[in-house]
């Protein structure tokens, strides 16, 4: 029988001597260490030694939760993901217009992605070896569509239907991954930015009927 004792190699001198009762806090734990890391010295300097160093445990004891730093730095984002998303989708939830719903998503993007640091994991275009596309992954669009479909919105009024959530995602994600990664030379503030995706966004997205036609 496996049972889970909260302890590891360094004995009760372990985890700064309060062990965790389960795993799951045990991967807790090291992943709040994790961050604590990135947030001084950033994912260049940051290395195993240093996570387990902040947790009070062993190199090896982290090796067993995550076997590598990309691992490690991967659930990390992915714990980031879940905890963005869910404050972007409480910060849409006012909002039903599919035109201001998508033009809410990408200017909460672009002002609140370059401050977590966990979620620029993600977006670190040189770790093609660590996140591979990020965002701009199939996973990534996928993901994306299914949260426009999750929001109370009625993108079949607009003439979106549900097979079309994941192209309009993939075509936010890959605006939002090039802005982030190639910002103008001179920036635009939200409403700048709130103004130019309506402005090309807003046609597609339309909930009113198109002109009559006087020709016909």
């Amino acid at each position: 029988m496996n049972v889970w004792k909260g302890c590891d190699d360094m004995g009760h001198h372990g985890w700064r001597g309060d062990p965790p009762p389960t795993e799951a806090l045990a991967r807790e734990r090291i992943l709040a260490a994790a961050g604590r890391c990135l947030d001084r010295a950033g994912v260049r300097k940051t290395t195993l030694s240093d996570v387990a160093a902040e947790v009070g445990v062993t190199r090896q004891t982290v090796y067993r939760y995550y076997p590598s730093l990309a691992d490690l730095l991967s659930a990390l984002a992915e714990a980031g993901a879940a905890d963005f998303i869910e404050r972007m989708r409480a910060h849409l939830t006012p909002l039903d217009a599919p035109v201001d719903v998508v033009t809410g998503a990408i200017v909460f993007c672009l002002e609140e992605l370059p401050r977590d640091t966990r979620i620029a994991l993600l977006l670190d275009a040189d770790d093609e070896g660590l996140f591979g596309r990020g965002i701009t992954s199939t996973t990534g669009f996928g993901l994306g569509g299914q949260f426009l479909r999750d929001l109370p919105v009625g993108w079949g009024a607009c003439g979106v239907p549900d097979d079309d959530l994941d192209d309009l995602a993939e075509l936010m994600l890959r605006l939002i991954g090039s802005w982030m990664q190639h910002p103008p030379t001179t920036p635009r503030s939200p409403d700048d930015v709130r103004r130019f995706v309506r402005r090309w966004f807003g046609p597609a997205l339309s909930t009113d009927p198109p002109p009559h036609d006087v020709r016909s």
